[in-house]
């Protein structure tokens, strides 16, 4: 349960003992999820059969995950206000132990990056260092009042009434008080009671801006040309739904790629590879999100749309577990979930998707995934790395990501202009011939979206960037009044 370290009396010249706690204190997370998604991202068979650990206890659950986790402790988040505190406390000539309830493997490797610590009392399989038990151990090795403590939990406060200081991180004003009346020398506060209240955090891990994607659920509607509020009613209630089941993929893929987006330099400010976000929050709300989209699915849409969205939640299961991973692989399955969006808005309204639609889109999207990554190479290559951890991709391969970029879109409009050139196409708009003013401006915006990656000006999905760009407003602008005067002539 902890390592071979004598402990020093406490002299008159040097404060007692600093015991440091791991879970929300040293760290804005928790090791247990963090080497539970760590081992799920790569292993899930491996994480599923750590779970069979649990009826021996906690402990052991935990020993099994370290065992066949990887997690990078240098990207971890840190809270520099406790890191300052330990750096303080051993100028003034204390010692330090790291005592925590995560596995003694992990935290060691924690206090060997940091080299803060003087000992280290961890979990060991069989013993979880928490609460009572933490307190008992710490009380048996320093005596009643031998050392400060630094917690975060209400598990601590048996810790703080063996201590002699109590030292809180980010707590609760009723948490604070409580800490203060635990410790016979009172407490000391570190951060801001309301750091973990849920705000602004949960919607940004949410990536509202990414729902602008399930706009193409419109696109079936729009296209038919129909009038019928109740196929926009549904259309709307389709929209809401999708944008609950992406965001709780988004949350999902956060979660399983805590490690690469630390790595990164813009995913890094994500809320949950930044800490900002608690693990366990986000753990619970991607079922959550998930769980009630399919709810509302089922009960206000036809079934035709909870078949395409389970179909869609199933593409991007394999696609966060795997797909990603795999060489344009990757790149084929995003365009598919761009287009099963498009099914999605049909399914809602009942309204037959032509196979011309999806022959146009489906290569645009193809276009769209490869700038996406064409985009991740570019951002690799300025920041001097030779690719994007987790991806199959090294920035040698610009070139050819480039060419699938340009070449798909081009090949998308080649699409779009041998349908205005079908006579189906008189029977929904009175003037055809002024679309392809529409093939003109999409190939002047794919070539351009093209050429801004290049430059390492594209910073978003490019559908997102589409919405926030002035020149992409304006051709969408030009392709809707286009559309218009053909068909009313």
């Amino acid at each position: 349960m902890h390592n071979a370290t004598t402990p020093t009396p406490d002299t008159a010249e040097s404060p007692p003992l600093l015991a440091v706690d791991l879970d929300g204190t040293l760290i804005r997370s928790d090791m247990l999820l963090e080497s539970w998604w760590n081992v799920a991202s790569s292993n899930l068979a491996g994480a599923l059969r750590a779970l069979g650990t649990l009826p021996k206890g906690k402990a052991a659950f935990k020993q099994a995950l370290a065992g066949l986790a990887q997690v990078d402790v240098s990207g971890l988040p840190y809270n520099e206000d406790v890191l300052d505190h330990i750096r303080a406390h051993r100028a003034a000539g204390g010692r330090t132990a790291l005592v925590t309830a995560t596995d003694q493997e992990i935290a060691q490797e924690i206090a060997e990056h940091l080299q803060l610590f003087d000992e280290v009392h961890a979990s060991d399989g069989e013993t979880n260092l928490k609460g009572a038990t933490k307190a008992a151990f710490l009380q048996e090795r320093y005596g009643q009042g031998g050392f400060d403590y630094i917690g975060d939990n209400q598990a601590d406060v048996e810790v703080w009434k063996a201590a002699r200081k109590a030292i809180t991180v980010n707590a609760p004003n009723d948490l604070r008080a409580a800490a203060e009346v635990a410790a016979p020398d009172g407490a000391e506060h570190l951060g801001t009671p309301d750091a973990r209240r849920p705000n602004k955090a949960w919607l940004r891990a949410m990536r509202p801006h990414q729902w602008a994607k399930n706009v193409l659920l419109f696109l079936p509607v729009i296209l038919s040309h129909s009038f019928a509020a109740g196929d926009w009613v549904a259309t709307a209630i389709g929209f809401v739904i999708f944008s609950m089941i992406a965001s709780s993929v988004y949350l999902l893929n956060d979660l399983l790629d805590l490690a690469a987006d630390r790595a990164h330099p813009r995913k890094r400010f994500r809320p949950l590879p930044s800490g900002e976000m608690d693990l366990l929050h986000g753990t619970l709300l991607a079922p959550g999100l998930l769980v009630a989209g399919f709810v509302l699915a089922a009960v206000l849409l036809p079934t035709g749309f909870l078949a395409v969205l389970f179909g869609y939640y199933v593409i991007t299961m394999a696609y966060s577990f795997g797909l990603k991973r795999k060489l344009v692989v990757d790149i084929c399955t995003l365009a598919v979930l761009y287009s099963v969006r498009i099914l999605a808005g049909g399914a809602a309204t009942e309204i037959p998707i032509s196979a011309w639609l999806l022959a146009f889109t489906g290569f645009l999207f193809l276009s769209l995934a490869a700038i996406k990554r064409q985009a991740e190479l570019i951002s690799d290559f300025s920041a001097g790395r030779e690719g994007s951890a987790g991806r199959a991709y090294v920035t040698s391969d610009l070139p050819i990501v480039s060419g699938m970029a340009l070449s798909a879109g081009y090949v998308g409009v080649l699409v779009l202009v041998l349908y205005v050139s079908t006579p189906d196409v008189t029977e929904l708009y009175s003037t055809p011939l002024m679309l392809w003013g529409i093939c003109g401006i999409l190939l002047y915006w794919i070539s351009r979206v093209v050429m801004m990656t290049h430059r390492g000006m594209m910073h978003d999905d490019p559908v997102v960037f589409a919405l926030k760009d002035g020149t992409s407003r304006l051709c969408g602008l030009l392709i809707v009044l286009i559309a218009i005067a053909a068909s009313i002539g």
